[in-house]
């Protein structure tokens, strides 16, 4: 994401110049050079792929083998009904097919294959890895080949439970410039990893953070412990996660109030359904967030954002280990 020697094409130019008077030919140039990878296609993500080939990055590479089902075309927009009746294509080609035609001049491929076996030399040909309904060890897993690689590749999450929504950033050591009044200064940010930022105990945590953030965890730690893929979940374990919910609110010094029944049950309600306008939202922020990445321009999201349609707000969470930003 450092170079942007090469100049834009006339055709870029052209195509892109409404983008280009809001943040600058060096913007775009480097937007052209990037190199981005999605793996696991749902609402939310194909929502961002859309956002950031419009944008004009350089490529977005797929992968999602799984074949389409009902459940699959929920909120993904990609995949053409008439393709899907009779297509063994995977979800990770009828999205790419899709996304060519949003613009021919981004390189848009798909591959097979689990991201968690990859090995680290696969991860170098990217600037950007996106992640989505993926298990919390898998998530730290490949949050961590990011990191241990010799350039800095942003790493993020992005899930969305019917109504809720959750993502999460990773920019590692990130330099940018930032405005104030006439003045621009730089700024450099130090992002925990997802590992570092789950493990913060909870009652060092600010009492205002988000109640979703601590309902998404005992989520997550459930479906570890049961071997579940996430979202297949339902309202016949609040049981079971109620009882778990209340041991790790004890280990972490808190009541188990702290995690509200209500929010439980509606995440568990909601399984692996996706709200499509709350996609939408998630997909918009996700894309703005990896464009000021790869540009440098704007100020980005440390380190968790969070949206609940239930009162139609977005929340910016910075779960961090003390003194993470210096100017």
């Amino acid at each position: 994401m450092d170079g942007a020697e090469e100049e834009l094409t006339a055709h870029q130019t052209a195509l892109y110049d409404r983008q280009i008077r809001v943040w600058g030919v060096d913007a775009q140039k480097k937007l052209s050079k990037a190199h981005v990878l999605v793996s696991g296609l749902n609402g939310a993500t194909v929502e961002f792929c859309k956002n950031i080939v419009l944008a004009g990055v350089g490529s977005v590479t797929l992968m999602d083998d799984r074949l389409v089902s009902e459940e699959v075309l929920g909120a993904n927009f990609l995949i053409p009904l008439d393709e899907y009746a009779n297509s063994n294509k995977s979800v990770a080609e009828l999205c790419a097919q899709s996304l060519r035609n949003f613009n021919h001049m981004v390189g848009v491929s798909f591959l097979s294959g689990e991201l968690s076996q990859m090995d680290g030399q696969f991860f170098d040909k990217f600037d950007v890895v996106v992640v989505c309904s993926f298990s919390q060890k898998d998530k730290i897993l490949i949050n961590e080949i990011c990191r241990k690689r010799q350039k800095r590749i942003a790493f993020y999450t992005i899930d969305c439970r019917d109504s809720c929504g959750e993502i999460f950033t990773d920019l590692q050591n990130y330099t940018y410039m930032q405005k104030k009044g006439d003045e621009r200064i730089e700024r450099q940010l130090n992002y925990p990893s997802l590992e570092e930022a789950i493990l913060i105990p909870w009652k060092d945590l600010p009492r205002k953070v988000t109640k979703l953030f601590f309902a998404m965890r005992v989520l997550e730690k459930f479906e570890l412990l049961e071997g579940r893929k996430p979202g297949e979940t339902s309202l016949a374990d609040l049981p079971s996660i109620s009882k778990l919910r209340k041991d790790l609110c004890e280990a972490q010094g808190l009541k188990e109030s702290h995690v509200a029944d209500s929010l439980l049950e509606k995440l568990l309600a909601a399984g692996k359904m996706e709200h499509p306008a709350v996609c939408a939202i998630l997909g918009g922020i996700l894309g703005q967030e990896v464009i000021k990445a790869i540009s440098g321009k704007g100020d980005p999201l440390k380190n968790f954002f969070y949206f609940d349609a239930a009162d139609g707000k977005g929340i910016i969470e910075d779960i961090s280990v003390p003194s993470t930003v210096t100017a």
